[in-house]
């Protein structure tokens, strides 16, 4: 089991997100449910960013939002690091 743990910026991203989405609530809380028990899931669609994102991640929220997040294997650690469209996370 990993431990979940979102940067200032993340909470703020994702309090804006659900204003705007509140029918993803419950897709989110499933996602990250997911990364807690296994980031690796299939399902999730985790893959590694380029460019100046290259020490992150992505797993797919919708077909066009996405968080992204570290990993942090030795510790068991997943921390969340933006959320919103794949143009918003991927600046």
């Amino acid at each position: 089991m990993y431990a979940i743990f979102a940067t200032a910026q993340y909470m703020r991203r994702a309090r804006a997100f659900l204003r705007r989405h509140p029918h993803l609530r419950d897709r989110l809380e499933q996602t990250v449910d997911s990364l807690m028990a296994d980031p690796w899931d299939p399902r999730l669609g985790l893959h590694r960013l380029h460019g100046k994102l290259r020490d992150a991640y992505a797993v797919r929220l919708t077909d066009s939002h996405r968080i992204t997040l570290t990993i942090l294997v030795a510790e068991e650690e997943v921390v969340l690091l933006d959320i919103g469209t794949h143009d918003e996370v991927y600046r």
